[in-house]
């Protein structure tokens, strides 16, 4: 798989605010809803290895806007691997130009009990090394 990997949102009316901007707390579905289209592709291996992961935290910087009808690239990466949790960067861009950036940390757990287990080679191999999401950016 190759990292960055992006996956693009075109913003829907109801996600836009009062003031012509998408609402803030629309960033973190948009941010989930490219992690899950990423992670189609290993459907069975998560389901044979029993992984999942958990939210631990997130962190969003957001430096420009969208609205109504734009087209959102996100551009998603692991910034940094550990043995049961690893952080996911994302870079959202509309037009090239930057509109936020944010981590996520997530913690590798085993379903269906949901015990803090270590992130499985394979789930590694899929999502590739730790990426700079900066760099080459403009």
């Amino acid at each position: 798989m190759t990292t960055p990997y992006r996956h693009t949102i075109r913003v829907r009316y109801g996600e836009v605010d009062k003031q012509g901007v998408v609402f803030n707390a629309h960033y973190m579905a948009y941010m989930d809803d490219a992690l899950e289209n990423w992670l189609l592709g290993i459907r069975d291996v998560r389901a044979k290895l029993g992984w999942e992961m958990m939210l631990r935290r997130t962190t969003i910087d957001f430096l420009g806007s969208v609205t109504d009808g734009d087209l959102l690239d996100i551009d998603l990466a692991v910034r940094h691997w550990g043995r049961t949790s690893w952080t996911l960067g994302y870079r959202g861009t509309h037009e090239g130009r930057l509109v936020f950036t944010a981590e996520v940390l997530y913690v590798s757990v085993h379903d269906p009990e949901y015990t803090k287990m270590e992130t499985p080679a394979e789930i590694r191999a899929y999502m590739g090394p730790e990426t700079d999401l900066d760099e080459g950016a403009n």
